[in-house]
């Protein structure tokens, strides 16, 4: 059958081409439009500021407004950036001049308009300006391909923190391509549970051996410079190593205490070296900054945030924390005796139980040297403890759920104190709190044994009489560790 297009067919259709040909900004708005692909999220926080990442869905410039007010009745706009695909469109604004301890609602331009799906602007708030009361959660291993779902999140958001720190395995890259790792963090980005989190509360990120390469991967991984890369681009830390020295550490102050994060991958020495004074996980001049910035610190807490446990839990064919870098870590706690540096403990992740052990420094002068690990975030829960022998078990592992670690901080008193607890996926405190002082972080001071559950005390005892530390008697040619005297290696 003929169709007869006739004269008001062919204008029709002439004023459909003419209105596409000078009307681009239209068709774009019905085929695509400027808007965030991820985020946005909080960054490292600060007194005067607030630092602001998100990932644009194109090459176009991208503006943060924000105000004090959630109606924007007075609209402050801050900078102006442009995503590039180099950097896998992904943006990272630092808002200065703003007072501290304060609420702040933002909202991000695309292009110059609004993001059609968050129509609603974020809060968020600046550190305080000294000593304060604070909450920080951390945790590590979230394996997006596990558990797509991530219901810790729910928990996390109910315990409300001031910041989230993670510290490592925060995505299960395994790979030595650019893109793969881009596309697994931006998948961890939308996670529905997480996405209030990430709009509200500085997130603060550190790396462990999936999220840098392979399995067990150290300094020698060809892929590092890429993996860093990458990285940069999807977190928002306040540095990323030394100018010329580049990695993921860094120090973060909040609230009276100071937070030194640990890059224990990009300078590491390969797990079967020797464990003598030549062998390292951080790398001379990371070390070097270590040991300046504790020395020149001044707060009552001093934070070790490190990808793997401090303990010599995992010294162990397979290991692959503190526990085979045993010398390095002596060499590092010696430091803080000698110097007379207080307040320092440790918190740590990656052995996907919860844990809370201790180093007990104060048998060599020193003092003992607590250990908080939670692990995993959203991966399998393992039982390695039933082979591992730390130098002390403070609280039983806890290796049933998905969890999180939880600091609180009172800084405003006369005697500063810090509360841990470690969270199950209901939210649920799964031990006793510890609770610490500067007084109980100072040399020739000795707690473990006042602060330990008795049944690991028992334990331990049954261990240091040649039995199994869970009750089972070591197998024929199990290798034997000797109680940990606290001696330096």
């Amino acid at each position: 059958m003929a169709h007869n297009f006739g004269r008001r067919g062919f204008l029709g259709g002439a004023s459909l081409l003419a209105f596409i040909a000078s009307a681009p900004r239209a068709l774009a708005e019905v085929l695509g439009y400027p808007r965030a692909l991820q985020g946005p999220m909080v960054g490292a926080p600060g007194p005067n500021h607030m630092t602001i990442w998100v990932r644009a869905s194109g090459a176009f410039p991208v503006t943060v407004e924000y105000s004090t007010d959630r109606d924007f009745g007075t609209v402050i706009q801050g900078p102006t950036q442009t995503a590039r695909a180099e950097d896998d469109l992904c943006l990272t604004f630092r808002v200065e001049g703003l007072k501290p301890d304060t609420d702040y609602w933002y909202r991000l331009k695309y292009n110059g308009e609004g993001d059609r799906f968050q129509f609603l602007p974020h809060r968020t708030r600046t550190a305080p300006a000294g000593p304060a009361k604070f909450r920080v959660a951390f945790g590590s291993c979230c394996r997006i391909q596990y558990d797509a779902e991530q219901p810790i999140w729910n928990a996390v958001r109910d315990l409300d923190p001031d910041m989230m720190f993670w510290l490592g395995d925060n995505i299960y890259g395994d790979s030595d391509q650019r893109s793969a790792l881009a596309d697994l963090y931006g998948r961890g980005r939308a996670v529905e549970r997480l996405t209030p989190l990430l709009r509200s509360k500085p997130q603060l990120a550190i790396w462990d051996d999936h999220d840098f390469g392979y399995n067990n991967s150290d300094g020698l991984s060809p892929y590092k410079a890429s993996a860093l890369s990458v990285f940069k681009v999807f977190w928002a830390n306040p540095a990323y190593g030394e100018a010329d020295n580049p990695g993921v550490y860094f120090k973060q102050t909040y609230g009276g205490v100071d937070f030194f994060f640990l890059d224990g991958r990009y300078y590491r020495d390969p797990i079967e070296t020797p464990d003598n004074g030549a062998k390292t996980m951080l790398g001379a001049r990371q070390k070097a900054w270590l040991k300046r910035e504790l020395a020149a610190s001044t707060t009552p807490f001093k934070v070790l945030v490190s990808g793997g446990g401090f303990s010599s839990a995992e010294n162990e064919k397979g290991g692959d924390s503190w526990g085979v870098y045993l010398t390095e870590r002596n060499e590092i706690f010696d430091f803080i005796r000698d110097r007379n540096i207080g307040g320092v403990f440790c918190i740590s992740g990656d052995s996907h139980m919860g844990e809370l052990n201790c180093v007990p420094r104060s048998e060599v002068g020193g003092y003992d040297i607590y250990d908080f690990c939670s692990s995993p975030l959203a991966q399998m829960p393992a039982n390695k403890n039933t082979r591992q022998t730390p130098e002390v078990r403070v609280r039983d592992t806890w290796t049933r759920s998905v969890n999180v670690g939880l600091m609180r901080f009172d800084m405003t008193g006369p005697t500063p104190t810090l509360t841990y607890t470690l969270h199950d996926v209901q939210g649920e405190a799964v031990w006793d709190a510890l609770v610490l002082t500067p007084a109980d972080l100072s040399n020739r001071v000795k707690t473990w044994d006042a602060k330990s559950d008795p049944a690991e005390l028992a334990r331990l005892e049954r261990f240091k009489r040649g039995g199994g530390y869970y009750g089972y008697d070591p197998e024929p040619g199990w290798p034997s560790r000797p109680y940990y005297d606290g001696a330096s290696d």
